[in-house]
C-alpha cells in the first residue's frame, strides 16, 4: 500500500520536473516520456521575460513577516490563555476555536469593503495584515495545547523568584515551547507561501503579486504554457521542499510535542 501511494506522488511529481526540460511541442508529443535533452530554457526565459524576480521577493516578504507575528501573536495568546482561569482561558480559547470554522469564502465581500476602506489594496502590508489574522486562530489553538501541558509550577516558580509575566513568557513558556513552535511555523509557512486566495482578492498589480498568483499568467483562454507554468510550480515549491527536509525532525518533534502526559 505504502509502494502504491509512493508511486500516486512519484509519478506526477517525475511529470512535473521533466516537462520543465521540454519544449511546448514536444511536451503534447510526448507528456509523460523522458525529455530528449537537458533544456534548461525554461527556467532562464521565465526569469528573463517576466519579473519572476520581484514574485519570489514578494513572496519571500509576505510568508516571512506573516509567520514571524502569527507565531509571535500566538504565543502570547496562548500563555495567556494557560494564565488564566479555567473559565475564563476557556471563553478566550473558544472565541479563537470559533475563528477556525468560519470559511474563508464567507469573509471574502467584508473584509475587501474593510481593505479597501483603508486603502490597503495593492500592498503587501495589507496582504500580510489579512495572512495573520485568518491564520491567528489556528496558531493559537496549536500552542495553547502544547503551552498546556508545561506544568504551572515552573511559572509559579518563576514568579515566585520575581520575575513579571513578560520574563516568565520569554525564559520559561518559549524555550520550552520551541518543537511546537517550529511546526507551527512550517505549517503556516505553507499555508502563507501557497496562498492564492487573498492575493487574488487584494492584488492587482504586477509589482505586488506573490509567486501563486504570477502562475495564473502561464494560463490563457484557449492555450496554456505547460512547459513554462510547470518551470513557476518548481521555482515556487522549492522553498517548501528544501524547508521541510531540514526541519522535518522539528516538524514531527512539534507535532507530538504535548501528545502523552506522565
Amino acid at each position: 500500500m505504502l509502494l502504491v501511494y509512493a508511486l500516486i506522488i512519484i509519478v506526477p511529481m517525475l511529470t512535473v520536473i521533466f516537462s520543465t526540460l521540454k519544449t511546448t511541442s514536444e511536451m503534447y508529443a510526448n507528456p509523460i516520456g523522458l525529455p530528449e535533452t537537458l533544456n534548461i530554457e525554461n527556467y532562464i526565459q521565465i526569469f528573463n521575460e517576466t519579473s519572476m524576480g520581484t514574485y519570489f521577493k514578494n513572496s519571500v516578504i509576505v510568508t516571512i513577516v506573516s509567520v514571524f507575528f502569527t507565531l509571535f501573536f500566538a504565543s502570547l495568546i496562548a500563555y495567556a490563555i494557560t494564565r488564566m482561569s479555567p473559565w475564563k482561558g476557556g471563553i478566550v480559547f473558544g472565541l479563537f476555536t470559533i475563528g477556525m470554522m468560519v470559511p474563508a469564502q464567507v469573509n471574502m465581500i467584508p473584509l475587501y469593503s474593510l481593505i479597501y476602506s483603508l486603502d490597503l489594496t495593492n500592498t503587501l502590508s495589507g496582504l500580510m495584515i489579512v495572512n495573520i489574522s485568518v491564520t491567528l486562530p489556528v496558531a493559537v489553538f496549536i500552542l495553547t495545547g502544547f503551552m498546556k501541558t508545561i506544568p504551572k509550577e515552573l511559572f509559579e516558580a518563576c514568579t515566585i523568584d520575581g520575575a513579571n509575566n513578560w520574563q516568565v513568557y520569554r525564559r520559561i513558556a518559549i524555550p520550552l515551547s520551541l518543537p511546537s513552535l517550529s511546526a507551527t511555523a512550517i505549517f503556516l509557512f505553507v499555508m502563507h507561501w501557497n496562498d492564492l486566495l487573498y492575493p487574488l482578492l487584494f492584488i492587482t498589480k504586477d509589482e505586488y503579486k506573490t509567486l501563486p498568483l504570477a502562475l495564473l499568467e502561464f494560463q490563457g483562454q484557449y492555450m496554456t504554457n505547460y512547459p513554462m507554468l510547470f518551470t513557476g510550480v518548481m521555482i515556487a515549491s522549492a522553498p517548501m521542499i528544501i524547508a521541510y527536509i531540514f526541519l522535518q525532525r522539528y516538524f514531527i518533534a512539534g507535532m507530538t510535542a504535548g501528545s502523552v502526559k506522565g
